[in-house]
């Protein structure tokens, strides 16, 4: 006797093709029924035999889609309900959003063959994508993921479209983002003025532009990017002058993952990387790399460079046409948010772009590229930046009912919401102190609370007040009467880690060591070089480094040359007079004096290192003076590493005994690369020195200095075999992780 059967599937299950794949599951096994996306997942009734139901259901769960992430299911038997065939329905949503997103997919290899093919339909057309690709949360506005919830739906497939959507057998069937030329987006050229060109190959004359020399804004499906040619240095510097970023590096698109491996020898998880889904920017050594590549132009004084694959049509069209590497950087003035929109592209960077290539698809969500890095060494991934197709998910279970809002920190911001059963942490946002990236923030916020339909009980806040962050917390928690708290910043950081990794639930005792450039402390000073223990659900402070002046503000974090004055004592007044006028130092000297703010800040420690070596007086962008150092470094040998501090007194690591060392060996003409190879030495030791004292042999490690490779590689040899080290995996080390801390201290720390 027929039976009918109910599967729940949750998860990240819509916009990946999984209905198609349980249409065809069903197919094979011979059973009846329905699948459909709803408000939690994928809904899924079958009537058929036991015994076929269940071998669905376990090839369904085995074998799933491969951009899809179960994290829940279930299946249970029904009263028999009588099905003609096989279909799915349309979406119905019952209730409020209550599963994953669903980030954005680069091209798959089957459209990247379509699009190249001169005997396909879709030859040439940019916006060519399957069940398996293309833009999802870019172009998102409310879920169920159907077309009438995204852009898409201003775009009416025609017949042949429609034909392949309702085919069982083609791989567009039920694909949500299916177009092509002659129902889809359409490109549109123009110069800076917003002169029409016209022309047969949009594309093709972009890389004629390119190739002569010219500067190009190009709608991609996340927001502009702004691209020149990568060999050709007069023009990266018109770039360079034009976007008011003299120094910081820009990223490259390479043309195919063949010309990058002609060019650069690379390791197989770095090719992972860059060839998977999400096809991040990695930051590659140049060491060995061969070409025409302008690399100083391109990255200046680094011996690194930040590299990506073509992974939209748009992209991968023109990158055929190129045939070489280009400059593909953020569109957009230096420090303000990624343009995702012509009329605003075409008024913000008409002075910047000779010409623009637009497109009419809609972006709800621009997203800048996300950003990673191997450590030579051990080959640990450490995150730059969360962005494009790694947000708005997160895999990290919060048990809770309890809606939160946790509002992030100021530098490098990011929200984390929980407005059901999962977490969900925004894309990469910026800085707090520019009015554009402060307008999307607000906006982000917005977003969240209109897509899930759902205001939060609590907001979180950094305990900084004047943070922006902490500002709009306020006034929202305010405006809705609901309750805010606000939480220490390096805490937050520590919490992040031991989120990730689920330690609050462990016996043992957890050394947290949270450095970073700056956040306000307990203590109303400027903390930033903390060492902290978790047990128990308790946090406390039981060590930093010693307390130096915090001079001029916000201006110190910019110009390293101040911090280089905070350390500096009697003996270091010659090396002060080459940075300093007589009236700074005049000042300077007064504000010392006065001054009762201090700071125990390893990132301003970074700087005036990395001012006493004249590697960097004054940053261009943030953490120069810091990444600077780090690119001096070329190999080292543990063995012959020599530590600055013998010793670590009452939890206080001696700052002003490491930096007068450090200016010895440099006075004394040791070379630069010795010299931070023994300083990044000692940081490591001192955190293993640290652990020893408090008898803590797990060690969780989090703030923008672990964004130092060499450091991370450093503290992995050098910590015994019984030692375990924690690192943030799925976040930044940055401020990016500073939502997802909040939340995580919230629901496990007693205050």
């Amino acid at each position: 006797m027929s039976k009918s059967y109910k599967i729940i599937v949750t998860g990240r299950v819509q916009g990946v093709g999984f209905r198609p794949h349980v249409f065809h599951l069903a197919q094979k096994f011979g059973l009846k029924g329905s699948v459909s996306n709803n408000e939690e997942g994928v809904v899924i009734f079958l009537s058929g035999e036991l015994e076929k139901a269940k071998e669905l259901y376990a090839q369904l769960i085995q074998n799933p889609p491969r951009s899809s992430k179960i994290k829940g299911h279930h299946f249970s038997e029904i009263d028999f309900q009588p099905f003609d065939d096989f279909s799915i329905v349309p979406s119905q949503t019952e209730g409020k959003l209550n599963l994953q997103l669903t980030p954005d997919f680069a091209i798959c290899d089957n459209c990247k063959d379509e699009i190249t093919d001169p005997n396909n339909r879709r030859y040439h057309y940019p916006f060519t994508t399957c069940v398996n690709c293309g833009p999802r949360w870019a172009i998102t506005n409310k879920f169920p993921f159907e077309r009438e919830n995204t852009n898409m739906s201003a775009f009416e497939m025609c017949g042949t479209c429609s034909t392949e959507y309702q085919d069982p057998s083609d791989r567009r069937f039920h694909s949500q983002t299916n177009s092509c030329s002659h129902c889809g987006i359409e490109l549109r050229l123009t110069d800076a003025e917003g002169g029409t060109i016209l022309c047969s190959d949009a594309i093709k004359k972009v890389a004629g532009f390119i190739k002569a020399g010219k500067i190009v804004a190009i709608k991609n499906t996340s927001g502009y990017l702004l691209c020149c040619d990568a060999t050709n240095a007069t023009v990266i510097q018109k770039l360079r002058e034009r976007k008011r970023r003299p120094t910081k590096p820009f990223a490259i698109l390479y043309p195919s993952l063949a010309a990058l491996k002609k060019d650069l020898k690379i390791t197989k998880i770095q090719e992972e990387a860059l060839t998977s889904p999400e096809s991040p920017i990695v930051i590659l050594p140049k060491k060995g790399i061969t070409g025409n590549l302008a690399l100083e132009e391109l990255a200046p004084q680094l011996n690194q460079l930040g590299i990506m694959l073509p992974y939209s049509g748009i992209l991968h069209l023109l990158a055929n046409e190129l045939e070489i590497p280009i400059v593909a950087t953020s569109g957009n003035i230096h420090a303000s948010p990624i343009i995702s929109e012509a009329v605003i592209a075409h008024q913000e960077l008409k002075e910047v772009a000779d010409y623009f290539l637009d497109h009419n698809l809609k972006i709800t969500n621009p997203q800048d590229d996300s950003v990673i890095k191997f450590s030579t060494h051990s080959q640990k991934k450490i995150l730059f930046r969360r962005s494009r197709g790694l947000s708005p998910n997160f895999d990290v279970a919060i048990p809770t009912e309890q809606k939160i809002l946790a509002m992030g920190g100021h530098l490098k911001s990011t929200l984390a919401f929980i407005p059901n059963n999962y977490l969900y942490i925004s894309q990469y946002l910026g800085n707090l102190d520019h009015f554009d990236v402060y307008n999307r923030y607000q906006d982000t916020v917005a977003k969240f609370i209109e897509l899930f339909e759902t205001r939060p009980e609590i907001i979180l806040v950094d305990h900084h007040p004047a943070y922006n962050s902490t500002l709009h917390g306020k006034e929202l928690a305010k405006n809705w009467k609901i309750p805010i708290q606000s939480i220490q910043h390096h805490k937050a950081h520590f919490a992040s880690v031991l989120g990730e990794h689920e330690l609050f639930k462990k016996k043992s005792p957890v050394l947290g060591v949270v450095w970073d450039g700056t956040g306000y402390g307990d203590d109303q000073q400027i903390w930033g070089g903390e060492f902290f223990k978790y047990e128990d659900h308790t946090m406390e402070r039981v060590g930093h480094f010693d307390y130096f002046d915090w001079l001029a503000g916000d201006k110190m974090a910019k110009e390293p040359r101040i911090s280089f004055f905070s350390l500096a004592d009697a003996s270091m007044k010659v090396e002060l007079q080459q940075k300093f006028t007589e009236q700074e130092m005049a000042i300077y000297q007064q504000l010392k004096k006065k001054e009762t703010l201090k700071t125990s800040s390893v990132g301003r420690l970074f700087d005036a290192v990395a001012s006493l070596l004249h590697l960097c007086d004054h940053n261009t962008y943030e953490g120069e003076a810091a990444i600077l150092l780090e690119n001096q470094v070329d190999q080292y040998e543990l063995k012959k590493c020599t530590s600055y501090i013998t010793e670590i007194k009452d939890g206080l690591v001696p700052t002003h005994l490491l930096f007068a060392k450090i200016h010895h060996d440099y006075h004394g003409r040791k070379e630069k690369q010795k010299i931070i190879i023994d300083f990044l030495f000692t940081l490591a030791i001192i955190i293993l020195q640290m652990a020893n004292q408090l008898g803590i042999k797990e060690i969780a490690m989090s703030g923008g200095v672990f964004q130092n490779t060499v450091l991370v590689d450093m503290v992995k040899e050098l910590a015994p075999n019984d030692f375990k080290l924690y690192f943030n995996r799925n976040l930044s080390p940055n401020d990016e992780n500073i939502s997802f801390g909040q939340v995580a201290y919230h629901q496990n720390i007693k205050d």
